[in-house]
């Protein structure tokens, strides 16, 4: 009796510190709100805005206890150009966040996800009638990948376990002016390219649709993804494709012949429009589809570097 009800205790601790570190529908909903409120003016490249969300995002990886990885600090700044509509700022200073969880191994995994958007609609991409002067708070697009990123970042810090690859987690900028962000870091690494094992990218994984489920690219760009996806379910429903390149940053990785995986649910009728509004994210089924995402994330660290192929 005394073995079972220890055995009992130890799972049940087990299971309550699993479910404590699981994605949380609550954490989502907070990282959201906070970065595609009214208040932050929809965080256009070059904006203070941004700037703001850039130190945000930059207080979340210091509570999870990641080590700087840019060029300053926790930021790689670099010169973003307005290249689609006229501007007297074509040019505005920006920055990636690069958070760094070392665990001693050799390789390291890509954990990335946008945090601009279009501001105040003067940047041009919006799909607004008459944009300017209206704020685009981007809530799918993308607060929702940057929470999803952050609460990656709490799940690998606090699991208790010591990986078999290392994590660096990105806060790309300026991926709404041409994937500016992810280039710069690409064609600037602050870790070696050679020593990157995958990327995963999360871009507007906030309005689930059921009926259509969360589509997850890149599954050509490695022969292992086969392997690594088998077996694999959650909460959420999800399909997949075998393209690398796209409009989001893991093109900038697949473009240096590095396996991604590309994680979105979806088009709507708000996007790039001031109406991609906080509560207009589905929170819970965001918390699946990164639980998803840690699953495969975890069967692959199970194998040794994956081979790149290239997608035809």
């Amino acid at each position: 009796m005394k073995y079972f009800l220890t055995l009992l205790l130890t799972s049940f601790i087990t299971n309550s510190f699993a479910q404590t570190i699981s994605p949380s529908p609550e954490n989502i909903s907070k990282h959201v709100y906070a970065l595609a409120s009214d208040k932050m003016k929809g965080r256009g490249t070059g904006s203070k805005e941004n700037s703001k969300a850039a130190e945000y995002v930059i207080k979340q990886f210091k509570k999870y206890g990641l080590k700087p990885l840019g060029t300053d600090g926790f930021k790689q700044p670099f010169i973003a150009k307005v290249k689609r509509v006229v501007v007297p700022d074509s040019l505005r200073k920006t920055e990636n966040i690069i958070g760094f969880l070392d665990n001693g191994a050799e390789y390291t995994i890509v954990i990335g996800a946008h945090f601009d958007h279009l501001g105040m609609g003067n940047q041009g991409s919006s799909k607004e009638e008459h944009p300017e002067g209206k704020i685009h708070n981007g809530a799918d697009d993308n607060a929702s990948g940057v929470a999803g990123l952050i609460e990656l970042a709490r799940y690998f810090s606090e699991n208790n376990i010591k990986e078999a690859y290392n994590f660096l987690f990105i806060a790309f900028g300026a991926e709404e002016l041409g994937l500016l962000g992810s280039k710069h870091f690409v064609n600037n690494p602050t870790l070696p390219l050679s020593k990157i094992n995958l990327m995963c990218n999360m871009d507007m994984i906030g309005r689930y649709n059921p009926d259509r489920g969360v589509g997850i690219g890149g599954v050509g760009t490695s022969p292992q993804w086969a392997g690594i996806f088998e077996n694999v379910k959650g909460s959420v429903r999800f399909f997949t494709d075998a393209a690398g390149s796209g409009g989001s940053d893991h093109g900038s990785f697949y473009a240096k012949k590095i396996p991604v995986l590309f994680f979105h649910t979806g088009g709507h009728d708000d996007y790039h429009k001031p109406s991609d509004d906080p509560e207009k994210v589905d929170v819970k089924s965001e918390a699946g589809i990164l639980n998803i995402e840690i699953k495969l994330i975890e069967n692959a660290m199970k194998l040794p570097k994956l081979d790149f192929t290239e997608v035809k």
